[in-house]
């Protein structure tokens, strides 16, 4: 994600004009009536602590279940931080012992789609699997080296699984989503944790292929991952398509987010708006095309921002340029600047501009 994760966690970067992408996944849980939802958190996590401050958004369990935060914490026999997601997991064991749920949902926070887990849990039931992966089939010329690849047998059953190959065999990923049954999920961590293990694909998902039955659930609807600078920049832009928007924001079930109280965005007379998503508490004096303009942005006069993502509470001052960049959030950007980024490459515009200065 190059300097777009120098301030906060992936899984709260802004998606799509007023949500954050670990908003996808837990109204997925919400919609699919999953009352209690653990979110193992680290990295650069405040902005994303805050985000989750309260569960009521998504509407999580009010008595029973509800929405846990889990960061590392000093024990007596452990002062690590997470080494890796299975570490992750094994660090809060007791959450895990202590539910009465029999089935564990696991999702990554950096994934845009929208999933019934109802019907994952049905078909994993129906297969008799150990754990049940989510994959997709991805277009001929999607680089997949950051993703894992699976090898699937005409009944779905997963046969070879490659973590992020220079030179894919497959074109079916897993999708970072898996169900598995809570006890045995207990007895591999705690078995990894025995070998020193500390990675959730490498040493269950690919050690265990053989001897457990892990099964692939296939999905064709629209899924993205955020996780580099162009695919966030790519599915930001996809949801200037009047499909996707229509898909995640106007068919059931909805996708919910923290609310905050912004006036409507205010177009000035002599700006102009093509294609575009204008956020809530934007003043747009200049001229916009298919761009996304997050929350609280002010854009000066003369502007021209092209095929750009503005994130929240930019200040751009007048006569500015700016096309093919993502301008991280809280800039000021000078008067008379001009940003483009060249040759098919996404530039990252960060600037150090003080705004409230004595």
């Amino acid at each position: 994600m190059r300097e777009l994760s120098q301030k906060r966690a992936i899984c709260a970067m802004p998606v799509a004009g007023s949500y954050r992408s670990i908003d996808f996944t837990l109204s997925n849980m919400s919609n699919s009536h999953i009352q209690k939802v653990a979110v193992l958190t680290q990295y650069n996590s405040r902005s994303l602590n805050e985000h989750l401050s309260s569960s009521k958004w998504w509407d999580f369990g009010r008595k029973q279940g509800g929405l846990f935060v889990l960061t590392p914490t000093v024990t007596a026999d452990n002062s690590n931080w997470y080494r890796g997601t299975a570490d992750a997991i094994y660090q809060n064991l007791t959450f895990l012992k202590n539910s009465h749920e029999p089935y564990v949902v696991i999702a990554s926070g950096d994934g845009i789609y929208k999933m019934d887990f109802n019907k994952l849990l049905e078909y994993h039931i129906e297969k008799k699997a150990d754990i049940t992966v989510v994959c997709k089939d991805m277009p001929a010329d999607a680089n997949l080296e950051r993703f894992g690849t699976v090898k699937m047998n005409d009944d779905c059953r997963i046969e070879e699984f490659e973590e992020k190959p220079i030179q894919a065999k497959s074109q079916t990923i897993s999708c970072g989503i898996y169900v598995m049954r809570r006890r045995q999920l207990i007895e591999m961590i705690e078995k990894c944790a025995e070998e020193d293990r500390y990675d959730f694909v490498r040493d269950i998902l690919i050690r265990y292929k053989d001897m457990k039955r892990i099964y692939g659930y296939r999905i064709n609807e629209y899924w993205s991952n955020i996780a580099s600078a162009d695919d966030y920049f790519r599915t930001n832009m996809d949801f200037l398509k009047p499909e996707v928007r229509n898909y995640f924001f106007k068919q059931y079930p909805d996708i919910y987010s923290k609310v905050d109280d912004l006036p409507p965005a205010k177009y000035n007379v002599g700006s102009q708006v093509k294609n575009s998503l204008i956020s809530s508490g934007c003043i747009v004096n200049g001229v916009v095309e298919n761009s996304v303009i997050f929350k609280k942005s002010y854009i000066g006069n003369n502007c021209v921002i092209k095929n750009s993502i503005i994130l929240n509470d930019v200040y751009i001052g007048d006569n500015t340029y700016i096309e093919n960049c993502i301008v991280e959030s809280r800039d000021t950007i000078r008067a008379n600047s001009r940003y483009v980024g060249e040759n098919g490459e996404i530039k990252i515009v960060v600037e150090k501009n003080e705004r409230y200065t004595m």
